[in-house]
């Protein structure tokens, strides 16, 4: 259930400054917003499984801290980000 090698390096060219930037604090959302959507769909189809659950409410907790200190460094670059990525704030 894990990000393919081949999503992860997609994201991490439209959102990175080069093929390597994988710690880009804007790839870096990018990733944990991906496997957020997976964990969703995930959950859905399987209720009980509350392992996932958990690491769901960890990468949402995660992805929060990244975009508070994008927020805090970059506004303009944040604005275009969660725009990009469909995020409501």
């Amino acid at each position: 259930m894990a990000l393919t090698k081949e999503t992860t390096a997609s994201l991490v060219s439209k959102f990175g400054a080069n093929e390597a930037d994988t710690g880009n604090t804007k790839v870096q959302i990018a990733i944990l917003t991906e496997r957020i959507k997976q964990l969703t769909e995930h959950s859905k189809n399987f209720p009980k499984d509350t392992g996932a659950k958990r690491s769901l409410l960890k990468v949402i907790g995660a992805r929060r801290a990244l975009l508070k200190y994008l927020q805090n460094k970059d506004l303009e670059a944040y604005r275009a980000l969660i725009k990009e990525l469909g995020l409501r704030h």
